[in-house]
């Protein structure tokens, strides 16, 4: 079971869902969602149920906008703000355990752009929207350029584009799979968790 906690930031109250492993963690994962999407899409589920059972610490992050109920999301700045003050409680949470960040769409963007920052070992990306739809000349793909080892899981399908492979980023192409990533969230997961277990983050 989720123990749901509510945490205070700059731009308002955050919720975070936390799940815990049966036995000592060997990580914590810290996951976020997309713009207009919540922390139970399907693809954030399967991989919170996957890395469970292999023994992480798995807290889902809601950011203030949402909790307050819109839709339209927050500035980028207010985004990355609001998530490195709930990382930063979580660390203190957990200070013995390798930090893993990632989410689907927007939160994937964001896990990016903070992971340097909020010291983490590497970042999950769900569904990387690497440029508006149509409109590939405004790629976003320098906010894959962490550094660290970064697994993005993207559909073939997807209008947001795929992002390229390149060290230490690794890409996985997941076939007739659109942005939503919902025809088979647990292939999504086991992708995730062969990624973890290589690096050791997970059992």
């Amino acid at each position: 079971m989720p123990h749901p906690t509510q945490l205070d930031t700059p731009r308002g109250p955050a919720r975070v869902d936390t799940d815990l492993p049966a036995g000592p963690p060997a990580s914590l994962l810290v996951l976020g969602h997309g713009a207009g999407g919540a922390v139970d899409a399907p693809d954030l589920l399967a991989l919170r149920d996957a890395a469970c059972g292999a023994g992480m610490v798995v807290a889902r992050v809601t950011q203030p906008y949402r909790v307050a109920g819109r839709r339209a999301p927050a500035p980028a700045g207010q985004l990355d703000e609001a998530w490195t003050t709930v990382l930063a409680v979580l660390r203190r949470r957990h200070p013995k355990v390798p930090l893993l960040v990632g989410g689907r769409s927007s939160g994937a963007r964001v896990a990016c752009r903070t992971a340097r920052a909020v010291g983490a070992a590497g970042v999950v990306a769900l569904a990387f929207p690497l440029h508006p739809p149509g409109r590939p000349e405004r790629s976003r793909a320098g906010e894959l350029t962490t550094g660290l080892p970064t697994l993005v899981v993207n559909g073939d399908r997807d209008p947001f584009g795929m992002p390229v492979a390149g060290d230490p980023v690794e890409v996985v192409v997941r076939r007739g799979e659109r942005h939503d990533l919902r025809r088979d969230p647990a292939g999504v997961a086991d992708a995730v968790l062969t990624w973890l277990r290589t690096h050791g983050w997970a059992r």
